[in-house]
């Protein structure tokens, strides 16, 4: 029998005071209920990385810096990914393009979904990363999860009523899909890397 898949849900801002905690250990109590993968926090907090500044392309070489090699030796032990996207200014946090910018072959031919929030639920930061992950060689799947989708109703009922992510049934129905097609592909991506090697 073949090892559980391994799923890191990330945490995408560093911020104090920062809403990403919610929806990612929703999504995580969610995920731990399943039986076909185990799913884990990764959180940016954790790896406190400079500006990417590697002498030359990771293409030709592997990152130099220890907290950056920390980061990427932790996304290469993951089948798959949950990004847990703020949207900043209409696109992703400064700290995930970073972050991502310390990677290379640890996260090609594996798929991402995505929990966007903020304006429009996220959707455009969920796009530009879309795009990112595309280059990187990474599986950007359909469905997705978007939290203030109309009108910021469920984070405000949040940050200013006291509801919590549970109060939101519609956000579970899309969870349920989502987790369901990442681990699918997670399984089919894996099979693939280890036929190839």
């Amino acid at each position: 029998m073949s090892p559980k898949l391994k799923i890191g849900i990330i945490l995408s801002t560093t911020r104090p005071g920062r809403f990403g905690d919610t929806p990612a250990q929703w999504l995580l109590d969610i995920a731990r209920k399943r039986q076909d993968a185990d799913f884990e926090l990764v959180d940016l907090r954790d790896y406190p990385m400079p500006f990417f500044e590697e002498k030359v392309p990771l293409i030709y070489a592997p990152v130099e810096n220890a907290v950056a090699k920390r980061w990427a030796a932790k996304m290469a032990t993951l089948d798959g990914y949950v990004f847990v996207a703020a949207e900043y200014n209409h696109s992703i946090t400064g700290v995930l393009k970073n972050a991502l910018d310390h990677l290379y072959s640890e996260v090609q031919r594996k798929p991402a979904a995505f929990v966007g929030y903020g304006g429009v639920g996220g959707a455009r930061a969920v796009e530009h990363l879309r795009n990112i992950l595309a280059e990187m060689h990474v599986a950007s799947l359909k469905h997705a999860v978007h939290v203030g989708m109309i009108e910021m109703i469920e984070m405000i009922g949040m940050l200013r009523e006291g509801k919590k992510m549970t109060d939101y049934p519609h956000l579970r129905d899309a969870a349920k899909p989502m987790l369901d097609d990442l681990v699918w592909w997670a399984s089919s991506l894996k099979a693939g890397r280890l036929a190839t090697v």
